[in-house]
């Protein structure tokens, strides 16, 4: 990736990925360490712990994806997929 080329957009996107990433897994963490103090019954523990797995695994996966470059939100990626504006199969028979 060249990093002349990124525009402003793409760079608040690269950093707030990034930031969000950073969230969560610094939830992850604090939930894992009881930093919020919650009560100790086994509902809250198992509550506790559950959580700074769904948001360690969602951190993970983001930063994944963060560090692939893949974005749901790309014009590039959506070009791929479904062409440019206005290019489709249904206008090549009717131009026929």
């Amino acid at each position: 990736m060249n990093f002349k080329q990124l525009s402003l957009t793409d760079w608040l996107r690269l950093t707030f990925g990034i930031f969000m990433v950073l969230v969560y897994l610094g939830m992850a963490v604090l939930l894992a360490i009881n930093f919020f103090d919650w009560s100790n019954t086994r509902f809250m523990v198992l509550m506790r712990y559950g959580m700074a797995v769904v948001f360690a695994v969602y951190g993970v996966y983001r930063g994944y994806r963060q560090w692939t470059g893949k974005d749901y939100y790309r014009v590039q990626d959506l070009e791929d997929r479904y062409g440019t504006y206005g290019d489709n199969d249904d206008d090549k028979d009717t131009k026929q």
